[in-house]
């Protein structure tokens, strides 16, 4: 069994997901906010979609962490993290908040974390993020992040989808 890092900043705390996660995701997915993300869904889905969550650690070596706040660990605000399922053209940095998440720069805060571990621990040379066109807020983060348009991909299940390109590792690390 893979042992998934937890990742720590001042206010957050990026953890493992867990059981004790699904009922935030679980709400999050069943709401009109999932609509970027494919929902929304089902409990059973959201089921599948933890477990997946779970799975993509042991089959890839990395995948999303929980945000919580550091010292409030148990209460998911998002989830973050590299990820890059078969159908995807290249591996990801995602990002995902619940609405507790929003509004407190958590999901700019997680993204730099984990896109500095995709850079320093997965030896990325290169990062992209995955961004409905119609999805003003997650284009407004990947500005924020210092990541450029490049581009777009047909998804079969989420339509059009930007590609938007970080900052080369040299840029961030520097």
């Amino acid at each position: 069994m893979m042992m998934i890092p937890t990742l720590l900043s001042e206010r957050l705390t990026l953890r493992a997901p867990s059981l004790g996660d699904f009922e935030a995701i679980a709400a999050f997915r069943a709401s009109d906010r999932a609509a970027f993300v494919g929902g929304p869904s089902t409990e059973a889905q959201s089921w599948q979609y933890l477990a997946a969550m779970i799975g993509h650690w042991h089959l890839r070596g990395y995948g999303r962490w929980i945000v919580a706040e550091t010292g409030n660990e148990d209460v998911a605000l998002g989830i973050v993290g590299p990820l890059c399922p078969v159908d995807w053209p290249e591996p990801e940095i995602a990002w995902t908040m619940f609405e507790a998440g929003e509004g407190e720069g958590y999901a700019y805060e997680a993204t730099l974390l984990a896109r500095d571990f995709a850079y320093q621990t997965l030896d990325w040379t290169t990062a992209a993020s995955f961004v409905n066109a119609a999805n003003s807020r997650s284009i407004a983060l990947a500005e924020k992040l210092g990541c450029h348009r490049e581009g777009s991909f047909e998804h079969g299940v989420f339509g059009t989808m930007d590609i938007w390109r970080h900052p080369s590792p040299e840029e961030v690390l520097a």
